[in-house]
């Protein structure tokens, strides 16, 4: 084996690792990683928060026992894919050893590593912003349309992944017209990828239409929950500290596409950059959209260093930038990472230590990560579920609702009781929940600022509250678990009219 392919190796399998290794065990699955795992009960063309192939991936998963294992083995395996994508990117630029090793040390040790420890389309949808990349530079270099094809194919499994790969091509076309490929648009193979990208796409896209298009009702959700908390001049700070040890190879990324002869071809990159975050910028995005740019930069940033650097004296700076790398690695893992138990986190908040305040989306200051919070306090939940259902005589008449997808899912996947099933009546459980049976019981998971019994007390003659989650840091912490007995009208029929009107909530 070349000692190339030797190196490629040791840094896959780094990397995955990598991503077991840095979770401690206090914390549990995410509340979104709920949900996906949920979706592979339920495969469509499409759902209310995501597109299908999550779904897909989720029943793999399930075929293979639904074990953590495999469950963080896909988005640790994404993440290294992305790495080889960008080391073959490196190896079509003519780049050395040296470049490959310190794109992949920079990959290796970035905001890579805090998204790829969870089960999320984010993970998958980055690879696919750097393979659509990859296929068009390829395309450049050969002229050989097999390229256009494949990143047709790039692009449709990103769009059927996480829609966020709409904006790859918005900021990539305008570059494409102001540079000179604007030929390519003259070409008919040019058009036929994209005929074949909307093959691809269609069954979703066709899904949404009949379906009154979730996507649209999804995004006018997060804009008005999520987004209005979004910060522009945060945006733009979080851009500099997703590769803060790195960022010197973006920089030389970008100066190259000026001072380097051999890179003049590439040079709409920067236009293609600068387009799609002033579009995430206007669009007051989350941060994280648009890390999917970054990962192709570090091929152009790496090979550009090499170049300046594998000469007499400058040689070993090479050695100096990658142990750049490796000193900002360890503040990166101690903050960004849940590597810590949540008492920790908060008692470096009170001793007022760097980064240890964290902005929710609420907008509001908590001495823990809203992703580490979401990570905790479900197997609780759980349990106390399954003690509350074997309790009731009647469990096939019981239903189980839950505020949102993170309690049922999480009941779900945790619940030692067979038959137990939550349900919710949002995102996308609101199709799945079976009100073809009798209700004769509820068993209401209620969060700590829904816990108004008005309407509880005009349908039910009990209301008992059994237990609550006591877990401090957790984000479900004080949520409550009621059980609703002796209705006072037909449940079933009642919940089934309001889903066909639209009003299950």
């Amino acid at each position: 084996m070349k000692k190339e392919a030797i190196v490629l190796t040791l840094f896959i399998l780094v990397k995955i690792i990598l991503q077991y290794i840095l979770v401690n065990p206090v914390y549990e699955l995410h509340r979104d990683e709920f949900l996906h795992l949920d979706q592979a009960k339920h495969l469509a063309w499409g759902f209310h928060s995501v597109p299908p192939v999550t779904s897909w991936i989720s029943w793999l998963i399930l075929q293979l026992g639904n074990s953590i294992f495999w469950i963080k083995f896909f988005p640790a395996l994404f993440g290294a894919l992305t790495i080889l994508v960008v080391w073959k990117t490196i190896e079509s630029l003519k780049g050395n050893l040296f470049a490959c090793i310190l794109a992949s040390t920079a990959l290796l040790f970035s905001v890579l590593l805090r998204i790829n420890i969870l089960y999320q389309p984010n993970s998958l949808d980055i690879l696919c912003w750097t393979l659509v990349y990859y296929t068009l530079i390829r395309f450049i270099q050969t002229n050989s349309y097999q390229w256009l094809y494949f990143l047709a194919i790039s692009f449709a499994i990103g769009f059927l992944n996480k829609y966020n790969i709409a904006f790859c091509l918005i900021g990539l076309l305008p570059a494409l017209i102001l540079s000179q490929h604007r030929k390519l648009f003259l070409k008919p193979q040019f058009y036929y990828a994209i005929i074949l990208a909307l093959i691809l796409v269609s069954p979703n896209v066709i899904w949404q239409i009949q379906n009154d298009f979730p996507v649209l009702k999804h995004m006018r959700e997060l804009a008005g929950t999520q987004l209005v908390h979004v910060n522009r001049l945060d945006f733009i700070k979080e851009q500099f500290l997703f590769f803060i040890g790195s960022i010197f190879v973006l920089i030389a990324a970008l100066i190259s596409f000026f001072s380097y002869a051999q890179f003049k071809p590439y040079r709409f990159f920067f236009s293609a950059y600068f387009f799609t975050i002033i579009i995430f910028i206007l669009l007051k995005a989350k941060a994280y959209y648009a890390i999917g740019l970054y990962p192709i930069f570090f091929a152009f940033g790496a090979v550009y260093l090499s170049s300046l650097l594998k000469q007499g004296w400058k040689y070993y700076i090479s050695y100096l930038a990658i142990c750049i790398i490796l000193l900002f690695a360890y503040p990166l893992i101690k903050i960004a990472l849940p590597i810590y138990t949540p008492s920790k986190y908060a008692q470096n908040a009170k001793e007022g230590k760097p980064f240890s305040e964290h902005t929710w989306e609420d907008g509001k200051k908590y001495p823990i990560s809203q992703d580490f919070a979401d990570m905790l306090g479900w197997k609780e939940l759980s349990n106390k579920v399954d003690s509350v259902y074997n309790s009731i005589a009647d469990k096939k008449h019981t239903l189980i609702l839950c505020d949102n997808y993170g309690e049922a899912g999480a009941i779900n996947y945790y619940t030692n009781v067979k038959g137990l099933k939550a349900d919710c009546f949002n995102t996308d459980y609101d199709k799945w929940v079976n009100l073809d049976d009798e209700i004769t019981a509820v068993i209401r998971i209620k969060e700590l600022d829904n816990l108004s019994n008005t309407r509880d007390l005009s349908l039910f003659g009990d209301i008992d509250e059994i237990a609550q989650i006591e877990n401090q840091f957790a984000r479900e912490k004080g949520t409550r678990i009621i059980i609703l007995s002796k209705p006072k009208l037909n449940l079933a029929k009642l919940l089934r009219e309001e889903r066909a009107k639209g009003n299950l909530k």
